[in-house]
C-alpha cells in the first residue's frame, strides 16, 4: 500500500474504531459487564494491531504518526460521545430545596420518580431532601422537572455501584 492519503484515511479509522471500542470496554469493566467487556476487548486489540502494524511498518514518515495520535484523539471523543448516548446504568440524584414548603416530591413520585425524602438543616434554616434513583437515559428528564419547579435547588448527581431493595427492586421485579 503506498497511497499516502489512504493509509492516512486507514489509520485515522482504524484509530477511531479501537480507541472507541476501547473506552466502552473501559465504561463496561467499571460497571461490571465482565463478559461483554472480555467479547469487546477481543475486538479491540485485533484492530489495535492491524492499525500499529501499519503505523510500524511507515515509521519514517510523522505525518502517519501524526495521523495515529488525531485519530487516538478522535477516537476517545467518539467513544464518550457513544457511551454518553448509550447512557447505561443508573444514577443518584440528590436534591436540597431551599425549603420545606416544597410540593416537588410530590410532582416527581406522580412523574413515576421514587422518591425519599428527609428534613436538614442548612446554614439558612431547615431544607428538604430528597433522593432519586434514575436511569442514566432519564435523567435529563429529571433534572429539567427538578428545574421547573425548583429552580433554587442544589442538586447533586452520581453513579450508585450497587443497589437493593426499595421502590427500584419493586419495577425490577414487575
Amino acid at each position: 500500500m503506498t497511497n499516502p492519503a489512504l493509509i492516512i484515511a486507514l489509520i485515522l479509522g482504524i484509530n477511531i474504531t479501537y480507541v472507541s471500542i476501547f473506552t466502552l470496554r473501559l465504561i463496561l469493566v467499571i460497571k461490571a459487564k465482565r463478559l461483554a467487556a472480555s467479547l469487546l476487548s477481543m475486538v479491540e486489540v485485533f484492530i489495535y494491531l492491524i492499525g500499529l502494524q501499519i503505523v510500524l511498518d511507515n515509521l519514517s514518515s510523522p505525518i502517519y504518526i501524526a495521523a495515529y495520535c488525531i485519530g487516538f484523539g478522535l477516537g476517545v471523543f467518539l467513544g464518550s460521545r457513544i457511551e454518553e448516548a448509550l447512557a447505561l446504568g443508573y444514577s443518584v440524584v440528590q436534591v436540597i430545596a431551599d425549603t420545606v414548603n416544597t410540593n416537588l416530591p410530590d410532582q416527581l413520585r406522580a412523574s413515576g420518580y421514587g422518591v425519599t425524602v428527609w428534613q436538614g438543616e442548612g446554614r439558612n434554616g431547615p431544607r428538604l431532601i430528597m433522593q432519586v434513583l434514575v436511569k442514566r437515559s432519564a435523567e435529563k428528564r429529571l433534572l429539567d422537572a427538578i428545574s421547573a419547579t425548583a429552580p433554587k435547588a442544589f442538586v447533586i448527581s452520581h453513579e450508585p455501584r450497587h443497589f437493593r431493595g426499595g421502590f427500584w427492586a419493586k419495577l425490577l421485579e414487575k
